[in-house]
């Protein structure tokens, strides 16, 4: 295996994935959260899926996007996680160099996925909240359809071009990556070549993603509120304010993972190389443990399919 770490290469056949660097010894226990977080994100979005399915009146705008951040999230955690956990328990350390590659493309573009539902979602609460009785004409089941569509379109196309230039790059420092799954950056790191271009067009397509979804979701929260505080008792403004709580939880269970890896970027030194691969890890992992959860609880027409359901099943 030494040999093959300081070999010069242009293309790498297979990668070494390092898990969590100064964290070996605890790996099993780091383990144990990390499985029963994925088995219940498992569990949990393919009960959303089922429910909505099998329930003709859950047939709407909202269930169909709840309906794709489902799917978004399991392919999320699952082109990620079994990798990590196989790490952890087995020391199954190497990879494909084209498995890294796709590993890297499904990252980028289903956390794109992700962001930019959850932006579409946003829509839907506005419309629902300011155009109550028009809902249903301007969301028709064509029009959600074609959003999610140029949803899944966007985010392939931004996130094609990384992992193609990446396979361009030579490699002849080494082919250990120090982290538990293919991350760009991590794999960046690895090339004797310059990858300006590269690092330009990430930071780009990040930031376009994130100023449009950001900008998205603002103007749709703005016009809600104004929509809310124009009503005029306070139990309807908390009443209506309401349906739009499962959908602010799920922005907070994306967001502040985010937030908290740029935050640990930022520090750069001073933040120990395990914190920032712990962080990389909470962020694919905890939106898909979450977005059942806050969706199974907030959501009455989803809770009470569940526990009907429970109750036949008994």
């Amino acid at each position: 295996m030494s040999k093959s770490n300081t070999t010069n290469f242009t293309n790498p056949s297979t990668f070494i994935l390092l898990g969590i660097p100064g964290l070996e010894a605890a790996h099993v226990w780091i383990s144990i959260p990390f499985c029963t977080m994925y088995v219940m994100a498992i569990l949990g979005n393919f009960t959303i899926l089922f429910i909505v399915k099998t329930e003709p009146g859950l047939h709407e705008p909202m269930y169909y996007f709840l309906c794709m951040l489902a799917v978004t999230d399991l392919v999320l955690s699952t082109s990620t996680l079994p990798k990590t956990l196989s790490i952890f328990w087995f020391n199954s350390r190497e990879i494909d160099f084209g498995s890294c590659l796709i590993q890297m493309f499904f990252i980028g573009s289903f956390s794109a996925m992700e962001s930019g539902i959850i932006a579409a979602m946003a829509l839907d609460r506005y419309v629902a909240i300011c155009h109550p009785l028009r809902h249903s004409t301007i969301l028709t089941n064509s029009v959600v359809a074609r959003i999610g569509l140029a949803v899944v379109l966007r985010s392939c196309i931004v996130s094609l071009p990384s992992p193609f230039l990446a396979r361009q790059w030579p490699y002849c420092r080494t082919n250990v990556i120090s982290h538990s799954f293919c991350e760009m950056m991590s794999v960046v790191k690895l090339s004797c070549t310059d990858t300006s271009l590269s690092d330009y067009y990430g930071l780009t397509v990040t930031l376009m993603v994130a100023v449009m979804d950001v900008f998205s979701i603002t103007v749709s929260y703005t016009q809600i509120l104004r929509a809310i505080f124009s009503l005029p008792t306070k139990d309807a403004r908390l009443k209506t304010f309401g349906t739009c709580s499962s959908h602010l939880c799920v922005i907070l269970a994306f967001g502040i993972p985010i937030l908290f890896t740029m935050f640990t970027h930022r520090l750069g030194h001073h933040v120990p190389l395990y914190v920032h691969i712990l962080m990389a890890n909470v962020h694919m992992l905890m939106p898909p443990f979450l977005n059942p959860i806050i969706y199974g609880v907030r959501t009455k027409q989803i809770r009470d399919r569940l526990l009907r359901h429970i109750i036949e099943m008994e």
